[in-house]
């Protein structure tokens, strides 16, 4: 097995996309870091592994206490071999109305956070030869999604870094880049997605309660990780189909999204934000 000893440390590992990674990469042999903000969460996802792991409990945006957060994680097991970036928060209200410090939490969130902690583990990794970091996007991070501006605009940024340090790293270093692009995923991001005014929205997504599975969603990931696939777009149906579209056929994607985007509008402002 490839990924056997191997040491993954996983972010928002505590449920959903986060928590079917620790258990798919820990069926292969890995041995997990669980980071995440819910201790009781991450010890009940602890002790579904099979091999040793280590909980590291820590908000992502918390920069003062990460570079010890990166030498206790680096000196578990003497290095870390892969950095899956997930922990992440979305947005469902409009632009228009949405208040600027929901914009600044959540590119703070999905954005800099994972830039952060990517930037402190860097020079550990090529010390030690290579390594794999991996940053979970979103179709939203190709497409632009209504009632998502901040986050469409964290996880386009997201790619761009990823993408330029694929460019810098991936010959001179050995650390190999991968950027994730799920669609929808039965979790609870549209529960916990920020409303115009930075409040819990409580509620999800009929497309969300009808997506993939979070154990198939893990799958693509780790088979994408062991085979270095630079980008990973998991999704099907339409989501896929607009996701290609960005860079097949532009014109058409951004005729397709300015009606959706209208017809979603419009039920927004009706109260049907689903």
């Amino acid at each position: 097995m490839k990924l056997k000893g191997k040491i993954v440390w996983i972010t928002g590992a505590s449920s959903g996309i986060g928590e079917a990674l620790s258990v798919a990469f820990a069926e292969q042999g890995a041995n997990i870091i669980l980071s995440g903000r819910r201790e009781d969460a991450l010890k009940a996802v602890a002790e579904k592994l099979p091999n040793e792991s280590l909980i590291l409990l820590f908000e992502t945006t918390e920069y003062d206490i990460l570079p010890s957060m990166v030498d206790r994680a680096r000196h578990w097991k003497g290095k870390v071999d892969i950095l899956i970036n997930n922990a992440g928060i979305s947005q469902r209200s409009l632009a228009i109305e949405t208040h600027p410090d929901v914009h600044h939490k959540i590119i703070n969130v999905d954005l800099l956070a994972p830039i952060w902690l990517t930037q402190l583990l860097l020079p550990h990794m090529a010390e030690a030869g290579g390594g794999h970091i991996v940053g979970i996007s979103s179709v939203a991070g190709r497409i632009g999604a209504p009632l998502r501006t901040a986050y469409s605009a964290a996880k386009h940024g997201l790619i761009g870094y990823m993408d330029a340090l694929r460019a810098e790293v991936e010959t001179l270093h050995g650390i190999n880049v991968t950027n994730i692009l799920p669609g929808s995923i039965r979790t609870d991001v549209s529960r916990n997605a920020l409303t115009k005014e930075g409040e819990k929205r409580g509620k999800s997504d009929d497309v969300i309660d009808n997506g993939m599975e979070p154990a198939e969603c893990a799958r693509q990931i780790l088979e994408a990780v062991e085979n270095n696939v630079p980008e990973l777009i998991v999704a099907d149906g339409p989501e896929l189909m607009m996701a290609q579209l960005r860079q097949s056929d532009p014109e058409k994607l951004f005729e397709m999204t300015a009606q959706f985007g209208a017809e979603t509008a419009r039920r927004y402002e009706a109260g049907d934000d689903n």
